[in-house]
């Protein structure tokens, strides 16, 4: 996908910039990062929210409500993926000839004046993310300190806050999630590029998984320092192995698997991490990492004795993908200059990205978890968690599938991950930009009906019930003292995280089971 900007553009090009949704989290940091570097900026939303109001606060002009009018002044006009292409603004700009480009392309041209650090990958973009500007934000020092952040989703403050994911900063690092769902992240040229795993998804876009991998082939290439990837997914060893030897040289490969199972990682170095067990009940995720002497030697803050480094760590996210979601964020901290021990101490006080195994309450003995999971693989994930965490509890999974597409390619294989819990009840889907006339025949049912194969104890274990409400109803009523009932889903199911709990309170008081 190409640039709007090539590689000697500044901001000072932008001129007069209107943001389209500016009170977006995503937006508003862009926002505040161009009118921290004298962009003269505006912008638009449909509401006012807090975001909004901030921006005011900073002498950013925003209007309520969108209107061709908002855009008389701009020489560019940025947009989300949200905004569609007959927004008035849009039409407006396009009419009188003004620049508009995607927020990417600003993402991409604030990454010229700081050190950047994307995340990519199919899953764990977000914890990853969260957890290294959580590693700057506490540990770093100097230039380090006070980083700006563009990440898609809040993160759990360590006082009960929920902390807006983005940031814009003084330091000289931006830690910004890659979206590669839309081609996006071929624009951005960071310092280091981490990539959590490339499991064929967005095939919509892609086509298929070959064109899926070149993708992530490019985005490492860009890269102008380290490259930082896992071993452990099918998909980033096909990435790995169609780097060329230049960038597979400066690549740092991370995995729970031994060497002998990885094979020949054509000249990345390998950070082995070493899994413990939980401590049942414990919420707490230890490991080891094993970092040789030669990566060492690249992190300015490491001791050079020439020796290599087992560096425990101690997290409070449950399940081995956060084990390595943190050792990628924690080797980019390295490498930008915080040291070892100092990295991992702080990951420790990490509580995690909202809605990734976040814990909403407890009631007449149940607890109640949100996670963001949405594609198999991180169903199987976080499925693998709760049982690491909840050992003898029964698990009860709500889930919402997001997007029709993916329900209809991905049926056997959401069957297949949700038959890690003992109870299921599958709703409708969340359509995002999909339309359910596109997809005839695809919805919850999808799902039940892929699961008739699938070895279960007992059974019937799995159901469809459209009505998310209902459905939220009908599992609490089902859940027992001890047991653990999760809402799933990248849509809004986490609503029905407050309503199972109100039941559950509300049948405690009149007795329980």
């Amino acid at each position: 996908m190409r640039a709007a900007f090539d590689e000697s553009a500044t901001v000072g090009d932008l001129g007069v910039t209107h943001f389209i949704g500016i009170g977006g989290a995503g937006m508003s940091v862009l926002a505040e990062m161009l009118h921290e570097q004298s962009v003269p900026v505006d912008g638009s939303d449909r509401e006012e929210g807090e975001k909004a109001k901030r921006l005011e606060s900073l002498g950013i002009d925003v209007q309520i409500g969108q209107r061709e009018e908002n855009v008389a002044k701009a020489d560019t006009v940025v947009y989300s993926s949200a905004i569609k292409s007959d927004n008035p603004e849009i039409v407006a700009a396009a009419r009188r000839g003004v620049r508009i480009v995607h927020r990417s392309d600003i993402l991409a041209l604030l990454m010229h004046t700081r050190r950047a650090v994307t995340i990519a990958g199919a899953h764990g973009k977000t914890t990853t993310s969260s957890l290294l500007a959580h590693i700057l934000v506490h540990a770093g020092e100097g230039t380090l300190a006070d980083p700006s952040y563009a990440i898609g989703g809040t993160i759990q403050g360590p006082d009960g806050r929920v902390l807006d994911g983005g940031h814009a900063g003084k330091g000289d690092v931006l830690v910004a999630e890659a979206d590669e769902s839309d081609g996006s992240f071929d624009k951005y040229r960071p310092e280091i590029a981490v990539i959590t795993n490339a499991e064929a998804d967005h095939l919509d876009h892609y086509g298929d998984e070959a064109h899926y991998v070149a993708a992530f082939v490019a985005h490492a290439g860009h890269a102008s320092g380290h490259v930082i990837m896992t071993g452990d997914d099918e998909g980033a060893r096909a990435v790995l192995h169609g780097l060329t030897p230049a960038v597979a040289a400066r690549t740092i490969v991370y995995a729970t698997s031994p060497s002998e199972e990885l094979g020949d990682l054509d000249g990345a170095a390998l950070v082995r991490i070493d899994a413990e067990h939980e401590t049942a009940l414990s919420g707490a995720e230890g490991f080891t990492m094993h970092v040789p002497a030669a990566v060492l030697a690249q992190c300015p803050a490491a001791a050079g004795d020439g020796d290599d480094l087992a560096l425990p760590v101690r997290l409070a996210i449950p399940g081995m993908h956060n084990a390595r979601n943190a050792t990628a964020a924690i080797l980019a901290a390295m490498l930008l200059g915080i040291e070892p021990h100092r990295a991992a101490e702080t990951a420790a006080t990490f509580l995690g990205a909202s809605r990734r195994f976040q814990v909403h309450g407890e009631a007449d003995g149940v607890t109640v978890v949100d996670d963001y999971a949405h594609h198999p693989t991180e169903i199987n994930a976080l499925l693998d968690a709760a049982r690491r965490r909840y050992p003898g509890s029964r698990i009860h999974v709500l889930f919402q599938p997001h997007l029709f597409s993916r329900t209809r390619t991905f049926a056997h294989e959401f069957a297949q991950a949700l038959s890690k819990a003992d109870d299921v009840i599958v709703t409708g889907i969340f359509p995002a930009r999909e339309l359910q006339q596109d997809f005839p025949g695809i919805g919850a049912q999808t799902i039940v009906d892929a699961a008739a194969g699938v070895a279960h104890d007992p059974t019937p274990w799995i159901e469809a019930v459209e009505d998310m409400h209902t459905a939220a109803q009908m599992i609490a009523m089902r859940a027992k003292p001890t047991d653990v009932v999760f809402t799933v889903g990248a849509g809004d199911i986490t609503a029905m995280a407050p309503v199972i709990l109100h039941a559950l309170q509300a049948r405690g008081a009149v007795g329980g089971r």
